[in-house]
């Protein structure tokens, strides 16, 4: 392993480690083939677990073996802020909204695959990414240009 990989990947697992401090970051299960959790459910995602990804809401938590995932994706949707332009300063049409979306691919213990999509808060989304490639072993693969930036910073 080359020098400066080793040190993104230390970087990488220190960063998560602060932003998945107590906590964790902010997320919302957007979608999947999990029927246990509802679409637009709020949670805490920690990447901090050496041993699995663990996303917590109020009612449950969803754990991820790092060794069960088999797809991490990456991407983003972004909006011009048409109506805050019209309503506040038109000044604001320079100015984009990005969602952040991380779609994550296992296989459960009896053999099924499963899938995520969450929401990630734009403030710890480097820090996630960069921890489940270092955690899983994957790359994570990215929707856009737009998003390979962002999420490559």
């Amino acid at each position: 392993m080359s020098r400066p990989i080793f040190w993104l990947a230390i970087l990488g697992i220190t960063l998560s480690a602060a932003a998945a401090a107590g906590e964790g970051a902010a997320a919302e299960y957007v979608g999947g083939t999990l029927a246990v959790i509802e679409a637009g459910t709020d949670g805490r995602l920690s990447v901090a677990d050496p041993v699995s990804l663990v996303f917590e809401t109020r009612r449950s938590a969803l754990r991820i073996p790092y060794e069960r995932v088999n797809l991490l994706e990456y991407g983003q949707q972004v909006d011009r802020r048409l109506l805050e332009a019209i309503l506040i300063s038109p000044m604001l049409i320079l100015s984009k909204k990005r969602a952040h979306f991380l779609a994550i691919g296992y296989q459960t213990e009896d053999g099924r695959q499963e899938a995520v999509l969450l929401k990630v808060d734009k403030k710890a989304i480097r820090a996630v990414l960069v921890s489940l490639e270092a955690r899983t072993g994957l790359r994570v693969n990215y929707m856009d240009s737009e998003a390979r930036k962002a999420g490559k910073g």
